[in-house]
Formats: C-alpha cells, sequence, structure tokens
C-alpha cells in the first residue's frame, strides 16, 4: 500500500511538472495488484525457469524421484513436482561444473599438484558434487517436511485449547478455522488454516472435505489424528468441545514427556559441543603451532601445519559449528 502511495505522488509530480514546462501529459502503465498465486510464482521462480529449460526431458530420471512428490506435499513448498525435478537437475550440474573449474585451480595453487593429477581431481570432486548436491535437493524437503511437523505438534496443546474454547462459545467449525488463519501471533498452524480456508471458500467444498483433504496433506500423524477425530465428532453430532478439551489435556501431557526428553539430549549435546568443537581444537592448534614452531616443521603440500592449521581455523570449525547448528535446530521444540 504504501508503494502504491508512492507511485501515485510521483506520478502527480510528474505530471504536474509537465504543466509547469508546457509538455504533453505522460501516460503512465496501470498498476494491478498482484494476487497470492502471483507472488507464489514469483518466489518459486527458479524452479518454473528450471521447468521452462528442460521441460519433458526429465521424464527418464521422474521414477528415480518416486516418492519425492507425496514428500513436496508434506513439506509445504509450492512447487510442482516435475518443476523441482529440474530445478534438481540443474541445480547439480551447476556444481558440477563450478567444482570442475575450481578444485584443479585450488590444487595447483595451493598444494602444487601436477595439471593431470589436478585435473583428475577436479573431475573426481565434480562427480562427488554433483551426488552430494542431488542428495540435498533430495533431502531439503524431507527437512522441511520435518521442521513443519515438529512445529505443528509443538503448536498442537495450544491449537486444540484454543478451538475448545471457541467451540465451547458456540463458534461453528468454519469460524474456528478462519480464526486460526487470521491470528494475529504468526503460527505455523495459520498454514494449514488458510488451505482448509481455501478449500471451502475457493474450490466450494465443506468443512468436512476440506478437513479430510488438509489430513492428506499435512506431515503431522497428530494433527492427522485429531483432525480425522474432529471429523467423526461432527459426522456423529457429538459434544466438539469436549473431545477438543480432552485432545488438549492429552497433547499437553505428551508435551511435558518430550520437553523432559529433550532437556537430557540437550545436555548430551552440550557435552558433545565442548569437547568436539571447544576443547579438540583448542588441543589441535596448540600442538600445531608447536609443531610449526620446532626445526623441520614446516613440512610440503598438506603435511604442512600452517595449512592444517587454517584450514582447521577457516574450514572444520565454521563447519563443524554449523552442523551442529543444525542438529541442535532439528531437535529444539518451538515452545
Amino acid at each position: 500500500m504504501k508503494s502504491n502511495k508512492a507511485v501515485g505522488k510521483i506520478k502527480m509530480f510528474l505530471v504536474h511538472l509537465s504543466k509547469k514546462l508546457g509538455l504533453s501529459t505522460p501516460k503512465f502503465p496501470k498498476l494491478v495488484a498482484r494476487t497470492k498465486e502471483e507472488k507464489i510464482k514469483s518466489t518459486s521462480s527458479f524452479s518454473s525457469f528450471a521447468f521452462k529449460l528442460l521441460g519433458g526431458k526429465t521424464t527418464r530420471v521422474l521414477p528415480l524421484f518416486d516418492d519425492l512428490d507425496s514428500i513436496l506435499q508434506h513439506s509445504g513448498l509450492k512447487v510442482n513436482f516435475k518443476a523441482y525435478v529440474s530445478l534438481t537437475v540443474i541445480g547439480a550440474c551447476l556444481t558440477a561444473i563450478g567444482a570442475l573449474a575450481l578444485i584443479p585451480i585450488l590444487a595447483l595453487i595451493m598444494f602444487n599438484v601436477p595439471v593431470l593429477a589436478a585435473f583428475l581431481f577436479g573431475v573426481g570432486g565434480s562427480l562427488f558434487a554433483f551426488a552430494f548436491a542431488t542428495i540435498g535437493f533430495y533431502v531439503y524437503p524431507i527437512y522441511r517436511a520435518d521442521k513443519l511437523k515438529r512445529e505443528l505438534e509443538d503448536e498442537l496443546p495450544f491449537t486444540t485449547g484454543y478451538m475448545a474454547v471457541l467451540t465451547s462459545a458456540g463458534v461453528s467449525p468454519e469460524k474456528i478455522f478462519y480464526s486460526l488463519s487470521n491470528l494475529s501471533v504468526p503460527l505455523v498452524v495459520s498454514g494449514e488454516a488458510k488451505d482448509i480456508m481455501r478449500d471451502v471458500n475457493l474450490f466450494g467444498r465443506d468443512i468436512i472435505s476440506a478437513l479430510e483433504e488438509e489430513s492428506k496433506r499435512t506431515p503431522s500423524e497428530k494433527l492427522k489424528e485429531m483432525m480425522e477425530g474432529l471429523i467423526s465428532t461432527i459426522h456423529s453430532g457429538g459434544n466438539l468441545a469436549a473431545y477438543l478439551r480432552e485432545k488438549s489435556k492429552q497433547y499437553m501431557r505428551l508435551k511435558r514427556i518430550s520437553l523432559k526428553k529433550f532437556s537430557d539430549t540437550l545436555s548430551i549435546l552440550a557435552e558433545f559441543y565442548v569437547t568436539m568443537l571447544i576443547t579438540g581444537p583448542l588441543l589441535l592448534v596448540i600442538m600445531l603451532a608447536v609443531m610449526a614452531m620446532l626445526p623441520g616443521g614446516s613440512m610440503p603440500g598438506i603435511q604442512n601445519p600452517s595449512l592444517i592449521l587454517n584450514l582447521l581455523t577457516y574450514i572444520g570449525i565454521p563447519l563443524g559449528s554449523i552442523m551442529f547448528l543444525i542438529i541442535l535446530d532439528a531437535v529444539s521444540p518451538k515452545w
């Protein structure tokens, strides 16, 4: 809205200036508000470009990614299956080309490797880079689906409690999910509620059909179970408020147990971090520094203590810290 007002003011200024100078009134293209679908297309422009570039050429490799279609639906990524496979192929090829160009240069400059050996290292490194990039593209939707599942299940005790309060006040299921989709505090469950309201308002489904469709898409088994119980309660005409209150108490008990387990896991991770990323690198740095100062300690090639120290300082420790942060993010509850 602010950008549209700013553009309008600029237009008025240019029109006023053209009148003062005696010029013809400039014409401006009409601005059209972007819809939600257009915003989604703009965010997935890379996958769209990859699909346009490859198109039907990925048909032969599609059977290798059969289970990726359902994983993409569970991950919440607004990307078509064939477009994502095309993006995977292009990304892996670009990574392999970059490794083929970079590894021989590093081998020649840093390690004084012969040209032929450097080229062979580059070919082998490019094959490994292609494999790792493909695995990375394949694993990313699994990671996203698992993260979405954990966030949904972290919010589930509070979500069911909120729904129980609204149901006790006589609010219909459609308005409950509408309220969840428009929360002032951004929650992950709001995205699930928006998908349900989209099915109801845009596709003309009833609330039961929308809940059934969403239960197939969600990665959380607990949320799926809650939705199926909600459908059964609505069908049978049971007490919806009592069902949601009982579910909220059940999920809260499970959350207390999971938090206790997380505290034990966190103490183990803290010991691992101190051992592997503080004490271990510190001992190695002291040992390598002493070796570099000793007579005859500067050995050529990769056995040079100064080179090993630089690799440990600028590559080993940062990569280890990043891996630790990823592991910590994977096991940490949101609430």
